[in-house]
């Protein structure tokens, strides 16, 4: 990894070479705030709450897992993914015992729709979509898609140009996600059953113009290699723990949005970051039961972090190695880290509304071969408060 000189701080620049961030407007992000979505009774049925779509059925039988689910009226922009307006079922994220993973990407194949709009292309999966533009491609998706696994009730509610997505978990607790019409989230907060609300996330600090790709310098990384790259099974919970609560490997100038996060590899550099020891079928984004007992003590390290400080954020990411196509990849990828996010909150209770999850298909090999490759089908977990926190930035 290239070094800095010490003491140069990222800045916001603009993407290299005059590329033109992917979706950049952000509209209402620096808007005065909104008041919060009321809290939804305990007994709502379908038909109550004013606007909003409440929870359906599940999914109809025989579609593929994520197939069936009903989401909100999609937005104007293709590269939006509609929150669910239904409980899921954690089946299609975790095998059931005894049964081999069912869920595949081929599945997928006949349910892509492509859409251009001048020079963006966007692949549309029920419940993701691909957007291609200057030679980048990335995925996005929804996040209230974990959050309904196993919840009472989801409420979504259009207000202005913004979406408010309530959901209801059988505890009282409410995840409240508020994005704006490109499907940016705005702002993540968590409504504990007596009222007492705690901010999550907020991007409204970043203005209209937050960018989704930035460049910044990479981090001179002062310490041992063994304590940036926490190899899960070889670490003790102590070791996991220590990366979990980390500060930046270079001091950082200011925060940034969860989007500039997810998509700028140099900015998350910055962080420390576990390597899971976890396998996946191939083809497949489904976790055995086995697969999600090895995630104890990365569980236990979260959950004692998010004990610390309820507002710890943390990244899941999915990796795989260079075989087959760019939009399998990503696809691929972007499930396994969601389906670990579900085991984690489902198995081991860490919150769900702490954790964020990306795919990034082949970018980022740990070996660089085009050859199938173990190393380089891996599922990691980074610290990234410090990023989008101006609390925490530079401080334990």
């Amino acid at each position: 990894m290239e070094e800095h000189a010490p003491g140069t701080p990222p800045t916001r620049e603009a993407p290299p070479n005059g590329t033109k961030p992917l979706e950049n407007v952000r509209p209402g992000a620096n808007t005065p705030a909104q008041p919060l979505p009321q809290a939804i009774g305990p007994h709502e049925g379908p038909g109550q709450g004013g606007a909003a779509q409440n929870a359906h059925p599940g999914p109809a039988g025989g579609l593929p897992p994520s197939m069936g689910i009903q989401r909100a009226a999609p937005s104007a922009n293709p590269g939006a993914v509609a929150p669910p307006t239904q409980t899921i079922n954690k089946s299609q994220f975790l095998a059931p015992k005894g049964q081999a993973p069912t869920a595949t990407i081929e599945a997928l194949h006949q349910e892509r729709h492509e859409v251009r709009q001048g020079n963006q292309v966007f692949i549309q999966e029920p419940d993701r979509t691909i957007v291609e533009e200057n030679n980048r491609m990335i995925i996005r998706h929804n996040e209230v898609d974990r959050f309904a696994v196993g919840a009472r009730e989801v409420h979504v509610e259009r207000r202005g140009n913004q979406t408010d997505t309530v959901v209801l978990r059988p505890d009282g607790v409410q995840i409240i996600d508020i994005d704006d019409d490109q499907g940016h989230l705005l702002r993540r907060v968590r409504r504990d059953r007596d009222g007492r609300e705690i901010v999550i996330i907020d991007n409204g600090f970043a203005g209209p113009q937050a960018q989704m790709f930035i460049d910044v310098p990479p981090p001179v990384i002062g310490i041992p290699r063994d304590r940036y790259i926490v190899d899960a099974d070889s670490a003790d919970e102590a070791g996991i723990y220590g990366v979990f609560i980390a500060p930046p490997v270079d001091p950082i100038a200011q925060p940034y949005t969860l989007d500039e996060v997810r998509y700028s590899e140099s900015l998350r550099d910055y962080m420390p970051y576990v390597n899971l020891d976890i396998e996946f079928d191939t083809g497949s984004w489904q976790l055995t039961p086995d697969q999600v007992d090895r995630l104890s003590a990365i569980a236990e390290a979260l959950n004692r972090a998010i004990a610390r400080n309820p507002r710890e954020v943390y990244l899941i990411e999915g990796h795989t190695d260079a075989v087959g196509n760019d939009v399998d990849n990503l696809s691929l990828s972007d499930r396994r880290a969601e389906a670990v996010a579900v085991a984690l909150t489902e198995q081991f209770q860490v919150p769900a509304e702490n954790l964020v999850t990306q795919g990034y298909g082949k970018q980022g090999l740990v070996i660089q071969t085009d050859a199938p490759e173990r190393a380089n089908r891996r599922v990691a977990i980074r610290r990234i408060t410090p990023l989008i926190d101006p609390q925490a930035a530079n401080s334990p």
